[in-house]
């Protein structure tokens, strides 16, 4: 199997992805996992990471497109990996399609996780507040949605084009939710 999975902030794609991989025995990839590991391990790639995000700017597609590519090209992704945080925009979708066409490979499935926006900003909220960030107020996380929005749509609408896309009720707890998700795959993919 060789999955995306995406949804907005709180969704619970870091959670489902673990379950989709582990029932699947496929590594999950999470880009935004392997940043961190670098930033605290001050790699050289950990370093420039931490520049750029510390400037309040998104690490770029080149940096992020490369980590994928050597990601992918690892031994235990030959049989199957599910990306989580990647791609994020129309220019990496593409980039996602090279190196996939490079290693002779294609996505099965695209999983989206639906789940209502007030829902999501609620639970966010309640994050924020048990982790004490104070810089997650009910404004900045409404705004990340909207940008998430903007940015996800066109990506979903390509992925829908291509007959790729999974929506599955992200609604409920986490194992009734990853059974949704299994029973969706295994319809589309068999």
């Amino acid at each position: 199997m060789r999955l995306l999975i995406m949804g907005a902030p709180g969704a619970g794609k870091g959670t489902q992805a673990k379950g989709i991989a582990a029932h699947y025995e496929i590594p999950a990839i999470s880009t935004g996992d392997i940043f961190r590991a670098n930033v605290k391990n001050q790699t050289a790639l950990g370093k420039e990471v931490q520049r750029i995000m510390a400037a309040g700017d998104y690490v770029p597609d080149e940096i992020t497109n490369a980590i994928v590519e050597d990601r992918l090209g690892q031994p235990d992704a030959e049989i199957g990996f599910l990306l989580d945080g990647y791609p994020r925009t129309v220019v990496q979708v593409g980039a996602l399609d090279e190196m996939l066409h490079k290693l002779d490979q294609e996505l099965d499935a695209v999983v989206s996780l639906d789940v209502d926006p007030e829902v999501l900003i609620a639970r966010l909220l309640k994050r924020a507040e048990l982790e004490n960030r104070a810089d997650d107020t009910e404004e900045t996380i409404r705004r990340r949605m909207e940008v998430y929005t903007a940015e996800t749509e066109p990506l979903l609408a390509m992925y829908r084009e291509r007959d790729l896309l999974v929506p599955v009720d992200g609604m409920g707890d986490v194992d009734e939710v990853l059974e949704r998700i299994v029973a969706a795959l295994d319809a589309k993919v068999g």
